[in-house]
């Protein structure tokens, strides 16, 4: 499924304008954007990464959180919308093709919110992220919540438990997952897999696992994992992001995982009698 949706870089220099009460040639001396370069723009709506970074860089630097605020206005708008990050553009939609060690294997992710996109890719230069409506009508629907079923399937997919892969259990979350045409779960960052890992290798009970992960929310994940279900995908937007707004992403991150290794410490000292994965999956 082919994809034609970019940045909406015309209405944001319209915006940025009118917002700061400045004209082409004021707008043009703040970005080092030449006014040749403005007036292009205006009239074919295209322009380089070199000068969309001078300009979103400009526009968040102004304390404008365009893309966030794009977000509320779209919901608003449309109701149902979800958003992917891409690290290097999208020009087409695919359930195949998908990292073998996603959360739920092969599919085309999307996340609930505009920033749960931005923080899975912005340490790629080249990066965006991109909006989508969608709906929900005649799909067949697997929902996950904080749960050890949720936290097993994850396991599987990223291949941290191949032992257990014949274990009744794990074959009948799986064998969910494989006939559904999404997948709506919480999402598992890196840090949070790495709790999932110490559980997966036996380090830590599952209490203890799903106690620290459940108080480390990023929201939940639509996995689209048939064309079915892909077809009712309509792209909205494309959003640049400026390196000043990714860095404070990253920075957000790091802030985060700090807190993750807090709670997985006081879960270690609060929940002790949990049943480990042997347990569970013997």
């Amino acid at each position: 499924m082919n994809i034609n949706c970019d940045y909406k870089i015309r209405e944001d220099i319209g915006f940025i304008l009118e917002a700061e009460g400045i004209n082409k040639l004021e707008l043009s001396e703040s970005t080092k954007i030449s006014r040749s370069t403005l007036d292009s723009i205006d009239k074919n709506g295209n322009a380089t990464n070199e000068v969309c970074e001078k300009l979103y860089s400009y526009i968040y630097e102004k304390k404008y959180r365009l893309n966030s605020v794009k977000e509320e206005l779209i919901k608003e708008k449309y109701g149902n919308v979800l958003f992917h990050g891409s690290k290097y553009g999208l020009s087409e939609l695919k359930v195949s093709g998908s990292r073998n060690n996603c959360d739920f294997g092969n599919g085309f992710y999307l996340g609930q919110t505009y920033n749960q996109a931005l923080s899975f890719v912005c340490e790629y230069d080249k990066a965006s992220v991109y909006s989508f409506r969608y709906s929900l009508d005649g799909l067949k629907i697997i929902e996950f919540d904080c749960s050890l079923d949720w936290m097993i399937a994850i396991c599987f997919y990223r291949g941290t438990i191949k032992e257990y892969a014949k274990s009744s259990m794990v074959k009948q979350i799986v064998q969910k997952i494989e006939d559904a045409d999404i997948v709506i779960a919480p999402i598992a960052d890196n840090k949070m897999f790495y709790v999932m890992s110490q559980f997966a290798e036996g380090e830590i009970n599952a209490d203890v696992a799903l106690h620290s992960l459940s108080a480390s929310s990023l929201g939940l994940q639509y996995i689209i994992k048939t064309e079915k279900a892909l077809k009712t995908c309509i792209p909205i937007e494309r959003y640049y992001l400026s390196r000043p707004e990714r860095e404070d992403c990253r920075k957000s991150s790091i802030e985060r995982g700090y807190e993750i290794d807090t709670k997985l410490k006081l879960a270690k000292r609060e929940f002790k009698n949990g049943l480990f994965i042997e347990e569970l999956l013997k």
